[in-house]
């Protein structure tokens, strides 16, 4: 699967009728370019899982948990392994206690940096590359 976003606008929109179809227990591996939209796409992502307040990256706190009411899904995990030196990090943060449970939806901006801890997990993988100023191809990848 491709998805070719003109616009910030549409690849919010993409993430949230991908959320939609979210069940819990999902873990998405987001990777590629800088500015390849994935945190707009976890934006799109908060908002079609219900969450309606501000979500930005977790740049410096690296892991953040937003909960969720009136769903089945209860929590939202926003990982940003930008600025991590090792994976080691993210596992002293606690990121396995999140990773596939039934009740929360965990998203992972540049995955590829901590994908030795996320091996054994069941996971989907959007590769996103920076077309130019306004276009961005999403692909849903096999590889990490």
């Amino acid at each position: 699967m491709i998805f070719l976003s003109k616009s910030p606008a549409q690849t919010k929109k993409f993430a949230f009728n991908f959320a939609r179809r979210l069940e819990g227990g999902e873990v998405l591996c987001l990777i590629g370019d800088l500015g390849g939209g994935k945190t707009c796409f976890t934006k799109g992502l908060a908002r079609g899982l219900g969450i309606k307040k501000m979500i930005a990256s977790p740049s410096f706190l690296l892991l953040k948990v937003h909960k969720i009411k009136g769903r089945a899904i209860k929590y939202f995990c926003h990982v940003d392994a930008y600025r991590i030196k090792s994976s080691k990090e993210m596992v002293d943060l606690g990121l396995k206690d999140y990773l596939n449970q039934k009740n929360t939806v965990v998203v992972i901006e540049w995955a590829d940096k901590i994908k030795n801890i996320l091996k054994p997990y069941k996971k989907f993988i959007f590769e996103f590359l920076f077309i130019n100023k306004n276009t961005r191809r999403i692909k849903k990848s096999h590889v990490l």
